[in-house]
């Protein structure tokens, strides 16, 4: 089945103390999209400047991702540019220009309307609802969020989480919106706003998965190199709808795999800059990580 994933799509500065990349794909939406084409056929919504480079849109193609919601827009690409220390758990915003991006509305061609896995990738919760306003009941919709909207746009969000099946968050968002630092404790009270399941992401600690069957911890696939870390959270979330899209049976009874999936294709994200490493990844190489990272789990 189809998934469709909606978010930001930007060229990424990028420093860590070793290299310096610039205007590289980034985005929410684009490394979302990237990782679930390994498993279904993507839809992507977003919107890019004229300045975005025509090469990007070709990898887009290239990996089968439906563009018909990209909106091309007068004006420049939303530009992100970050640093990262030594320890890479670690970076801070180094300048963010929105551009287009300032001024966006998701627009959902006819065709995207009735898509039955939605991603509703890191934006704004209005934007986010936005989207759900135009959808035909889709089957299942998971939701992203950050600090910033819990800091400016809390009453949009508790909207949008009575919507969602699922939301994917980080643990210090978790604490933050639950109001609780125990992270088990914080996703049953998240549960009790609206979705049926809650995914805490640990970065290279796994992610907690929280619903009405108990938890599920799902480990990280460890590397011994990280170069960087950018979009790592979007193609776990990415990868694991996905799978899910391509998966028979019950989601409840498939979340849990597609989380190692998810895990799986993030750890690729992270050995390159921007989409450079996932792109070039393979199904072949992602199930052999899921074999290695079964055995080094299993007891």
């Amino acid at each position: 089945m189809n998934v469709l994933i909606v978010g930001s799509t930007a060229l990424d500065s990028i420093k860590t103390p070793k290299t310096q990349k610039t205007r590289l794909l980034g985005g929410s939406a684009s490394h979302a999209a990237f990782a679930a084409s390994f498993f279904s056929p993507v839809r992507m919504v977003g919107v890019v400047g004229e300045d975005f480079p025509k090469s990007s849109l070709r990898l887009y193609q290239k990996h089968r991702i439906d563009l018909q919601g990209l909106q091309i827009a007068p004006g420049k690409t939303f530009h992100w540019s970050g640093e990262y220390e030594v320890n890479m758990n670690n970076r801070r915003t180094l300048a963010t220009e929105l551009g287009v991006f300032e001024t966006f509305t998701p627009r959902l061609p006819p065709s995207f309307q009735d898509t039955p896995f939605v991603l509703l990738a890191n934006i704004a919760p209005a934007l986010q609802l936005h989207v759900l306003d135009q959808m035909r009941r889709p089957r299942l919709v998971v939701a992203d969020t950050m600090d910033l909207w819990l800091n400016i746009a809390m009453p949009d969000l508790l909207k949008l989480l009575r919507r969602v099946d699922g939301l994917v968050l980080n643990e210090s968002e978790a604490r933050q919106l639950a109001r609780e630092d125990n992270l088990f404790r914080a996703a049953k009270k998240i549960r009790r706003l609206g979705p049926d399941f809650v995914i805490i992401k640990k970065g290279e600690h796994g992610a907690i998965l929280s619903n009405r069957r108990g938890f599920f911890l799902s480990p990280a696939f460890p590397l011994e190199k990280v170069v960087d870390p950018t979009g790592a959270g979007d193609s776990f979330a990415g990868g694991m709808m996905g799978f899910l899209a391509g998966a028979k049976g019950p989601i409840e009874d498939n979340l849990p795999r597609a989380m190692i999936y998810g895990s799986i294709v993030a750890s690729f994200c992270c050995e390159g800059f921007g989409v450079t490493a996932t792109t070039r990844a393979t199904r072949a190489g992602i199930e052999k990580r899921r074999r290695a990272l079964e055995a080094l789990t299993r007891f």
